[in-house]
């Protein structure tokens, strides 16, 4: 049996992970002075009332030596270990990874994979492949897998402002400039392992706007839809719910998912996002 671990900027809930089997190391969120494991001992709607008040929050990768310790107990069950990471891009998570699997007597039993992703899109992924593995194909398969899902989904975030981005070092200050320019709502897609700012809208125009994206790519083919939202807004997860019902898109199956502590205190308050993919048999 092999395992899969990813980490929790996939914004996979303890509760979601065991349910789908997939195992999951915590990145650390740091506020007022404190460390939290995220997901773990941080609600991500901590994480935002903080931000809100203006506070600050910072984030840390696991460290190699907890890597090692999550491997180790891993292969002790498992014949090996299919790692799946934020992207290398936006943390040193994969890096760690990589090194922690190096210091294994048998490093060859744990493939560390970069997914260039983070968020709902590494969830996708993840999950694509532990059912992969679960109904018996290798792990080259499973990665290869990986590949074909993340060039073959479309997904369009939106944020409130680019500050939080900006201090985190996730995009340069001249995005945030043009960003913030006549109060326009940038839209940010995955460029590489980055986000990208692709283009900035009036605020009604934004969800319209993904959607009718969406729906003129995918046209009638079968889709899943997962929408993103940070914090437990219900009303504004039932807006988003509503808009995606009447888009056209021919979906299949659908799901919300909140972003998480660590995700959060990079992209604030206000993010919102809407991942497509086709649905597979």
């Amino acid at each position: 049996m092999i395992a899969v671990l990813t980490d929790s900027t996939s914004d996979l809930s303890p509760e979601a992970a065991q349910q789908y089997g997939v195992h999951v190391i915590p990145l650390t969120v740091q506020m007022n002075g404190q460390d939290f494991l995220d997901w773990q001992e941080i609600d991500p709607d901590a994480v935002y009332d903080h931000l809100r008040r203006g506070g600050q929050a910072t984030t840390q990768p696991p460290t190699v030596a907890f890597f090692e310790q999550h491997y180790r107990r891993l292969l002790q069950t498992h014949e090996a270990v299919l790692s799946v990471h934020i992207s290398g891009q936006l943390s040193e998570t994969v890096l760690r990874a990589r090194e922690a699997a190096s210091r294994l007597p048998e490093p060859g039993r744990v493939r560390v994979v970069d997914s260039l992703l983070t968020t709902a899109p590494l969830a996708e992924v993840v999950l694509a492949a532990q059912q992969a593995l679960a109904a018996g194909q290798s792990m080259e398969e499973a990665e290869a897998l990986i590949h074909t899902i993340r060039e073959e989904m479309s997904t369009d975030f939106s944020v409130a402002s680019l500050e939080y981005l900006r201090r985190s070092g996730r995009i340069g200050r001249a995005q945030q400039v043009m960003g913030n320019m006549l109060n326009l709502r940038p839209v940010l897609h995955f460029d590489q392992g980055r986000l990208s700012v692709v283009k900035r809208l009036r605020v009604p125009q934004v969800l319209p706007d993904m959607l009718a994206n969406a729906a003129q790519r995918f046209g009638q083919q079968p889709v899943t839809v997962t929408i993103v939202h940070a914090g437990r807004d219900a009303g504004r997860i039932a807006e988003l719910r509503d808009a995606v019902g009447r888009s056209g898109l021919n979906i299949r199956q659908g799901r919300a998912l909140l972003l998480g502590p660590v995700i959060g205190a990079h992209v604030g308050p206000g993010t919102f996002g809407v991942l497509v993919r086709p649905l597979r048999d």
